[in-house]
């Protein structure tokens, strides 16, 4: 049984759960809701409880240790020709050909055998695993309707319930920070036992990849990440030029200017732009802003690239508006009406009202939809792959090709990968400079915030 179906099933056993509990709790009683120490939904949630959360935990752990105990048997009994050193590229192979038929190497008898054993042990193992969980539901419910009674303390145990869930869901967005962050410094450790520290953040050549020659750049690899930084800086400051005024605007206009019927239309057109794919901005500035670029700055007599940081940052500018101007809106039209007429009742102009009275006001909001399309413009990599390239480039000139941090990642990432290597371990590295530089953002943001919400509140 797929996974979906069996957790569907489960959901579907707890609906049954929740109205026998309503009946059981009031048949117990008389049929009387005076006198349950609970409302009677409560005792329908207590008993769909019982069914689900034993059977989803079991679903669960059954999962997460089904592939290593399949490994473990399979491995144990691999045929007589199987190298031992080969084992775990055997497996892969296994896995591959059970899952798609066919993989790159040579198709032996050994490997056919040993993928019809593997497809076989997990068709027993999703069978055990329905009829476990299943069973486990059924006992869940049965237990639960035992002990339904009139004096049992539904709601708190209810409560308590959800408490323990919603602390659950809490802890495991803290343990997947922790190990986001614990894995980028154990790789990166390693990256920079083979790289120095200085040569990483202060080089100036880029050139990971391993070269024929021994005379070229990178035929010891050269992991100087000062080009990568100049060029997601630079693409991000053509982005914010771009957005930031846009963007504001905008929100002045929307939140200050325009009618009920214009805010109604304008808006949701507006955050058309944030719902579009990076894919298509991409084809969009490689196929329209960058040759439109190129044509303008050679009309002028500038030597304008093909692909260029211009291009993409216009681009970028373009996708990022919505995130500036909705926020920006939303705060505006937040500051207490109250504010602008005290502005009024003093003699000021709507123009002076929104200079001196609402933008002051709104500034934490609209400093935390800047900082959010900062961040936004330094995690872009789909508008730059397409239109500014994959050229390491240390430059200012906006009209040169360059890349971006997130870019290179994408690029070392691709295939298959040896995590042994400089090349691929130079990624968290990056990673790592990246998760610094939006942590220094978002404190920056912070005190910011607390700075004039101090002085407005």
């Amino acid at each position: 049984m797929p996974s979906y179906i069996l957790i569907a099933t489960i959901l579907v056993l707890s609906v049954i759960g929740y109205y026998m509990g309503r009946s059981t709790a009031l048949a117990r009683n008389g049929g009387k809701v005076k006198g349950l120490h609970s409302l009677p939904g409560y005792y329908g949630y207590y008993m769909a409880l019982w069914c689900a959360v034993p059977a989803l935990l079991v679903a669960a752990l059954w999962l997460i240790f089904e592939n290593s105990i399949i490994d473990g048997l399979i491995l144990a009994d691999l045929p007589a020709g199987v190298p031992a050193d080969r084992a775990s590229l055997f497996m892969t192979d296994v896995r591959n050909f059970s899952q798609n038929g066919a993989i790159a190497g040579e198709v032996t008898d050994a490997l056919r055998e040993v993928s019809a054993r593997y497809v076989a042990l997990h068709d027993y193992s999703g069978i055990a695993l329905a009829i476990g969980a299943l069973a486990v539901g059924v006992l869940g419910l049965a237990f639960g309707q035992a002990r339904i009674r009139a004096s049992l303390r539904a709601r708190p145990k209810v409560e308590r319930a959800m408490m323990i869930a919603l602390m659950a869901a809490s802890t495991i967005a803290v343990l997947t920070t922790v190990g986001i962050i614990m894995s980028l410094l154990f790789e990166s450790a390693m990256f920079f036992e083979k790289v120095s520290v200085t040569e990483f953040l202060f080089g100036l050549q880029w050139s990971p990849q391993t070269a024929m020659r021994a005379d070229q750049v990178g035929s010891t690899g050269s992991f100087g990440a000062v080009p990568l930084f100049a060029g997601t800086l630079l693409i991000t400051v053509i982005a914010m030029v771009v957005a930031v005024p846009i963007g504001l605007m905008a929100a002045i206009y929307m939140s200050e200017y325009a009618n009920r019927k214009v805010r109604a239309v304008l808006k949701p057109v507006l955050e058309v732009l944030a719902g579009i794919p990076t894919v298509v901005y991409g084809f969009f500035a490689a196929l329209t802003v960058a040759p439109f670029v190129r044509m303008v700055g050679q009309s002028i007599g500038l030597d304008v690239a093909s692909e260029s940081a211009l291009a993409a940052g216009i681009v970028m500018g373009i996708m990022i508006v919505p995130f500036v101007s909705s926020l920006s809106d939303d705060v505006m039209t937040a500051v207490p009406q109250a504010m602008r007429d005290g502005s009024y009742g003093l003699g000021a102009t709507k123009s002076e009202t929104i200079k001196r009275v609402i933008l002051p006001a709104a500034l934490p909001g609209v400093v935390g939809a800047v900082m959010l399309a900062i961040s936004r413009a330094i995690g872009e990599t789909m508008i730059v792959v397409m239109a500014a390239g994959l050229s390491a480039n240390l430059t200012a000139n906006p009209f040169e090709a360059v890349t971006t941090v997130t870019v290179q990642i994408a690029t070392l990432l691709v295939g298959d990968q040896e995590f042994d290597s400089p090349k691929t371990l130079a990624t968290f590295a990056l990673g790592l400079v990246l998760f610094i530089v939006t942590l220094c953002l978002n404190i920056v943001a912070l005190r910011i915030v607390r700075k004039y919400r101090e002085q407005y509140e």
